[in-house]
C-alpha cells in the first residue's frame, strides 16, 4: 500500500477550490451569454394544470375546459404582443405565420379525442417532453379506423410556450394521464385499454401501469407499446436539477435553460429547459427503482405485454438500458423489442463513431433473453431493401429474414429518436413537403453552404424527422394490440 503523504493530502483541498471557482465560472459565462429571450421563454402561463389542482380538476373534461382557458392565455400573453408580417414570418407565435399552429385545422397542440360508434377497445397516446399531441395522431388516426375510442392529451407544459416547461414537474404530467385513464374506461366499457407511450411518455406509461399493478388506480392497461422510450438517460442529466436551482440566483436565469433556440416549429419546443431534463431523469430513475424492486419477487409476472420500438442508433436513450432496466426485469411474459439498425450500405463504418452492429448481433445471438426480438436491417450490405429477423425468446436461432417490400431512402443512414412515429408522408416532417407551400414543412430538407450562416445547428439539420419503415411500425402495433384483445 502507498504511505499518505501530508503534502498530497494538503493538494486535496487546493484542487478542489480550483474545481469549483472552475464550475462556477464556467456557470456565470453560460448565465451571460446565448440568444435572446423572447416573450415565449419568460411569460409564465398561470392556467396551467398543476397536480395539486387535482381536487378542482377532477375529470378529463374539466382538464380540457382548464386547456381552453391556458390557450386564451397563450393568445393573450404570447400570440398577440407578438409582431406579425415582414421578418417573423418562421416565428410561430407570430400570427399567420407559415409556423402558425392556428393556420392548421385542428391545432394538433391541444388534447384531441377519436370517438368510435363501434367500440374495440380504448387507447391513450402520450406524447414525449417538449412535444405535443400531433406526434401520435397518425397512429392514433389509424387505430381509430379499427374502431378503438382514442385519447390524446396534451400533458402539461407542453403545446404552448417552451416556458411552460420551466415549472412542470412530472407528477403534474402523471395526474393527467390518470384522468385520462379514467376518461376512456368511463368510454369504452369493460373493453380493454392500451397505451402508447413516445419518448418520456414511455415511462408515463409504465409508471401508470405499476400503479394499476398496486392498486393505486384503473384499470390495467390491456399492452403498453413503447416507442423511442426515455428508459435510461444519460448519467449527466442529474446534474440538471443542481443547475436549475441555481438559476433562481439573481444574475443566473439563464442557467433555467438548457438551449435557447428559434421557435419556427408548430408543434414541438426547439428551446429546451433545464427543469424539464431534470424531470425526465427524475422519472426514468422512479420507473426504474420500481421495475428493479419488483424484479426481486415475482409482482412482475402479470405485467401487461410490452412492444418496444428503439432505433439502433439514439443520441437520447441507449439499448442496454431498455434490456437492462426494462425488459430484462420484467421477465418471460410475452414482451417484444423492434430494433432499427443502420442503414449498411450508405454507413461505412471508417465514418462512424460507433458501430450499433456488434451490440445487436450479441442480442440476437443471446439465448438468454427473455423476451422476442425483431431486427429490421439490410438485406445484404451490398442491397438498400430491408428484411425482418425475428427471434423468440430463450432462443439464438434467429430467422434468416423476411423481405418488407421496403428499404432505405438514397442519402438516410439511420433513423434517430424523433424519427419512429412519424410517416413518410407527414406535412411537416415528411419526406417531401406538402402542396400548400404557405406551411412549413421541416422534413427531408437539403440545404448547403457555408458554416455559421443559419440560426439552424448542423445537429437539427441533419436529424431524420421521419421513419421510412413507419408502415411496418404501424402494422406491428395494430396486430400487436388487436392480438391481445
Amino acid at each position: 500500500m502507498t504511505p499518505h503523504h501530508p503534502r498530497h493530502a494538503r493538494r486535496q483541498p487546493i484542487r478542489g477550490l480550483i474545481a469549483g471557482v472552475t464550475i462556477i465560472l464556467a456557470l456565470s459565462m453560460a448565465a451571460c451569454s446565448g440568444p435572446a429571450m423572447e416573450l415565449w421563454h419568460t411569460q409564465q402561463l398561470t392556467a396551467e394544470f398543476e397536480a395539486g389542482d387535482a381536487d378542482l380538476v377532477k375529470t378529463f373534461d374539466d382538464y380540457r375546459q382548464l386547456e381552453d382557458r391556458l390557450f386564451a392565455q397563450l393568445e393573450e400573453k404570447v400570440v398577440a404582443p407578438t409582431p406579425t408580417g415582414s421578418g417573423n414570418e418562421l416565428i410561430r407565435y407570430s400570427s399567420g405565420s407559415t409556423s402558425d399552429p392556428l393556420i392548421r385545422d385542428p391545432n394538433w397542440n391541444r388534447s384531441f379525442e377519436l370517438p368510435t360508434d363501434e367500440i374495440a377497445g380504448g387507447v391513450l397516446l402520450l406524447h414525449g417532453m417538449s412535444d405535443s399531441p400531433y406526434s401520435l395522431r397518425t397512429l392514433g388516426q389509424a387505430l381509430n379506423d379499427r374502431h378503438y375510442w382514442v385519447l390524446g392529451p396534451r400533458l402539461p407544459g407542453h403545446g404552448t410556450a417552451p416556458s411552460g416547461l420551466r415549472h412542470i414537474t412530472w407528477e403534474d404530467m402523471a395526474a393527467v394521464v390518470r384522468l385520462s385513464v379514467q376518461h376512456l374506461a368511463a368510454r369504452v366499457g369493460e373493453k380493454p385499454i392500451h397505451i402508447v407511450g413516445y419518448s418520456t411518455g414511455a415511462p408515463l406509461a409504465l409508471d401508470f401501469t405499476l400503479d394499476a399493478m398496486a392498486g393505486l388506480t384503473s384499470p390495467l392497461p390491456a399492452s403498453v407499446v413503447l416507442i423511442s422510450p426515455a428508459i435510461g438517460v444519460h448519467p449527466l442529466a442529474g446534474l440538471a436539477g443542481l443547475k436549475d436551482k441555481l438559476s433562481r440566483i439573481p444574475g443566473f436565469g439563464r442557467l433555467a435553460w438548457l438551449s435557447i433556440e428559434l421557435e419556427f416549429d408548430p408543434y414541438k419546443y426547439n428551446s429546451f429547459t433545464t427543469n424539464a431534463g431534470n424531470q425526465v431523469h427524475r422519472l426514468t430513475r422512479a420507473v426504474s427503482r420500481r421495475i428493479a424492486a419488483g424484479a426481486q419477487t415475482d409482482a412482475l409476472k402479470t405485467f401487461p405485454p410490452v412492444l418496444v420500438f428503439k432505433s439502433t442508433v439514439d443520441a437520447t436513450v441507449s439499448t442496454t438500458a431498455i434490456i437492462d432496466r426494462l425488459l430484462t426485469p420484467l421477465g418471460p411474459h410475452g414482451h417484444a423489442l423492434v430494433v432499427f439498425d443502420i442503414n449498411r450500405l450508405a454507413a461505412q463504418e471508417p465514418l462512424l463513431v460507433s458501430d450499433p452492429g456488434p451490440l445487436t448481433a450479441q442480442l440476437m445471438a443471446d439465448a438468454g433473453l427473455p423476451f422476442a426480438m425483431t431486427l429490421i436491417t439490410n438485406e445484404n450490405p451490398d442491397s438498400a431493401r430491408v428484411y425482418a429477423r425475428h427471434k423468440a425468446a430463450f432462443s439464438a436461432d434467429a430467422s434468416p429474414g423476411a423481405p418488407l417490400d421496403l428499404a432505405w431512402p438514397a442519402g438516410v443512414i439511420s433513423l434517430s429518436h424523433v424519427a419512429l412515429p412519424f410517416a413518410p408522408n407527414d406535412p411537416l416532417y415528411g419526406r417531401q413537403p406538402p402542396d400548400n407551400d404557405q406551411e412549413i414543412f421541416l422534413g427531408q430538407v437539403a440545404i448547403r453552404g457555408e458554416r455559421g450562416l443559419l440560426k439552424l445547428s448542423s445537429d437539427w439539420l441533419l436529424r431524420l424527422r421521419y421513419n421510412p419503415f413507419y408502415d411496418y411500425l404501424e402494422e406491428q402495433v395494430l396486430a400487436w394490440i388487436t392480438a391481445v384483445d
